[in-house]
């Protein structure tokens, strides 16, 4: 017996072949070949060429060839013309064909002898019937019509010498009873597509079919048919056959894109057991020489190879078992090999039992991993439906700002709700944020003041706690001027502090509560905290003036007064000696800032040395353009593209300061819609779309809404050309 892989090449490609009963021959058969080969240890030996003679016609070219299997001088053909051709090695001609059987009306595509009764002979054809041929007597004897278009494959069971299965293009298994041609008695449909080989276990009643859907499915047909094993290929299946005495081993050969020949486990559908390389073509045949460890194989390619077992390629041992995947919640699973040694194991219990272990072709090779999972920072599957469905996309910045990342924060997406804050934060005018704040938190003050003490309005609680603020500036007046800290102030001036309301606080008709009115926020409503000529008082929103402290707002300094400068002579109180100034002018001074020019402003404090104080003109506002465009391109690359449009569509104009290429925030834009309509947000998809896009509903064309506006600048006809007095409003 061979114990190499060897090869022969031929003339042409070989369709199909077939071993004699001792597996030392093998004939092989095709359109324009048809010989027989000596199996020899290190070489294939050509016995006989049976394609010769003066008329070489289609009864050569053959569709399938099989071996009688009790003697070895008969071979049978299925010819593409329709016939069946008989031919016997032992005669004495040239030419071996001993008879022509034309019963078919269409091609042949399959012949088979019966196992124990060697004179018997059945065919299947492209015409939909199969014939039972006698030797003996040279006639079809049995005509078994299956109703169908084409009979693909026809097979004796090992184990019912009477029953043979025969399966056709329209995915149907048929079995029949040789003794009963009228009806076949079982009938099931295997596969979603035509079946193009069957192949009987040997051993059990179990039967392989092939089909054109990618599947190799095998049925139990000892009762009710039934489908223990799918195996799933990457192509259509044109060949199979059982492995000898592997029970889950089955040979596959497909008819197109993969040119290996697969060994299966049917316990393992995926990944096959074994394979086998060396056809540079698709195969076309595949016989197993009665043993498990070697068989023979046929290819377009027009060579025969004998394989042998060992040579074959483990498709496991090479798989990859490490991955990573990523789901729409963000969330991320990996996975990592983990080392399996089997063969260290059998080492150490043959070091035991000290024996040599027994290498066992059975054993699967195995491959461990260990999977992880990384929690992504979405929770929920259905926060991208939740947002699309919340968000507002147009308004005021600042309050679509705020709507949205409430949206985001209730749901518990704090990065996204954050990022809206910092949106509103830059592109929002600082005077309407605390336009905002500075009222609301002046009535969290006098709610506060109310709760303290029981029984008090916020009117007069806001009362008491502003003459308890004057009280305490007057004492440290007096304490300044020399006077006893301790001394009480006078009573007509403490009840004029207590009952005069402030100016800022209007008392309501019929309530008891005060109305608060903003106000734009003053550089004299900075709290001091330094001892000098003028303290502009310790509350908070309420400026007191050391001379009057029960005095109205207007008796403080204010920048933005026309005659702030005359109140500098009221001073709160007189200075102790006269200031001189010995210090050289600013010019002087080598770090003398330069003139300020037009925007500098210089004050003049009378009675006293002439004091420059420089105001600097306003300073530029930042530039945030930076930034947004980091937090947008983040948010994109951690595939979080509805956040990302979002804020393009809310920034409106200000977008087009980032200098972001049209085709990016399109690319952005389309693929958000594209998300949309995967979950069906048609609705806010149309949202999307008409914020960005235009069109006339009189003539359907538009465009996009910023050339839009341009054309309908100078233009009234629709810029398509159709003629059409588009309206742009």
């Amino acid at each position: 017996m061979t114990s190499k892989t060897i090869c022969v090449a031929q003339e042409g490609p070989a369709n199909a072949l077939a071993l004699n009963k001792d597996n030392s021959q093998v004939v092989i058969a095709g359109r324009n070949v048809f010989k027989i080969f000596t199996l020899l240890d290190d070489r294939f030996e050509e016995a006989c060429n049976l394609r010769v003679g003066k008329n070489l016609n289609l009864n050569f070219s053959c569709n399938d060839v099989a071996w009688n299997l009790n003697d070895d001088h008969i071979l049978a053909t299925a010819a593409t013309n329709g016939a069946v051709v008989l031919w016997n090695l032992n005669r004495q001609s040239r030419s071996k064909q001993d008879h022509v059987f034309v019963d078919h009306k269409r091609t042949v595509n399959k012949v088979s002898f019966h196992m124990t009764e060697p004179m018997w002979l059945i065919s299947g054809s492209q015409d939909g019937t199969m014939k039972c041929f006698d030797l003996r007597i040279k006639e079809a004897i049995k005509t078994f019509y299956s109703n169908t278009e084409s009979v693909r494959d026809v097979q004796f069971c090992p184990q019912q010498p009477h029953t043979f299965a025969a399966v056709s293009e329209n995915g149907h298994v048929q079995q029949w009873d040789m003794r009963k041609p009228e009806r076949y008695f079982q009938h099931f449909t295997a596969h979603s597509g035509p079946i193009f080989a069957c192949d009987w276990h040997p051993e059990a009643t179990w039967l392989a079919t092939a089909s054109r859907d990618k599947t190799i499915k095998v049925w139990d047909l000892s009762g009710k048919p039934s489908c223990d094993y799918i195996i799933n290929t990457i192509a259509s299946v044109g060949r199979i056959k059982w492995r000898p005495q592997k029970k889950y081993h089955i040979a596959s050969c497909a008819l197109v894109v993969d040119c290996s020949i697969n060994v299966w486990d049917i316990r393992r559908p995926y990944i096959p057991f074994a394979s086998f390389n060396e056809h540079k073509d698709v195969p076309t045949g595949v016989a197993w020489r009665g043993n498990p460890q070697s068989f023979l194989s046929t290819s377009r390619d027009c060579t025969l190879y004998h394989h042998v077992f060992d040579d074959a390629v483990r498709p496991a041992s090479k798989a990859n078992p490490q991955s990573v995947a990523l789901n729409l919640k963000h969330d991320i699973t990996c996975a990592s090999k983990v080392k399996y040694e089997p063969a260290s194991i059998t080492r150490q219990l043959s070091n035991l039992m000290r024996r040599t272990p027994v290498t066992n072709d059975d054993t699967f090779c195995m491959a461990s991993s260990v999977m992880y999972r990384f929690r992504g920072c979405v929770r929920e599957p259905n926060w991208f439906k939740t947002a699309a469905e919340n968000y507002v996309l147009s308004g005021n910045l600042s309050e679509v700002c705020d709507h949205n990342a409430r949206i985001a924060y209730d749901f518990g997406n704090y990065v996204v709700s954050k990022a809206w804050q910092v949106l509103k934060i830059m592109y929002t005018d600082p005077f309407e944020i605390l336009q905002k704040s500075v009222p609301m938190a002046l009535k969290e003050d006098v709610a506060n003041t109310s709760n303290v003490v029981p029984g008090l309005t916020k009117s007069s609680g806001m009362e008491q706690s502003n003459a308890s603020k004057q009280s305490s500036h007057e004492q440290d007046v007096k304490s300044l001027q020399g006077e006893n800290p301790g001394a009480a102030s006078g009573g007509d001036d403490e009840t004029e502090t207590e009952t005069e309301a402030p100016e800022n606080h209007i008392m309501g008709p019929s309530t008891n509560t005060e109305t608060v009115l903003p106000r734009r926020p003053l550089l004299s409503d900075i709290p001091s905290t330094s001892r000098g000529d003028f303290i502009f008082g310790e509350t908070e929103y309420e400026p007191v003036s050391l001379e009057h402290p029960g005095e109205s707002r207007q008796t403080v300094m204010r920048m933005e007064d026309d005659d702030w400068t005359k109140e500098l002579q009221k001073e709160a109180f007189p200075l102790r000696h006269e200031i001189k100034d010995r210090s050289p002018p600013p010019e002087q001074f080598p770090n003398h800032p330069p003139d300020l020019g037009e925007n500098s402003t210089s004050v003049i404090v009378e009675d006293q040395p002439q004091l420059v104080v420089p105001v600097l003109p306003k300073s530029s506002p930042f530039d945030f353009t930076s930034m947004i465009l980091d937090g947008l391109r983040f948010h994109t690359a951690i595939r979080d593209v509805q956040t990302t449009v979002s804020m393009l569509i809310v920034m409106g104009e200000i977008r087009k300061k980032l200098n972001i290429p049209i085709a990016l925030q399109e690319h952005w834009i389309l693929e958000y819609l594209d998300m949309l309509g995967k979950f069906k947000l048609w609705h806010v998809a149309t949202q999307v779309v008409r914020g960005i896009y235009v069109w006339c509903q009189g003539c359907a064309h538009g465009g996009h809404i910023n050339h839009m506006r341009e054309w309908f600048n100078k233009n009234r006809q629709c810029p398509t050309g159709c003629g059409h007095l588009c309206e742009y409003n």
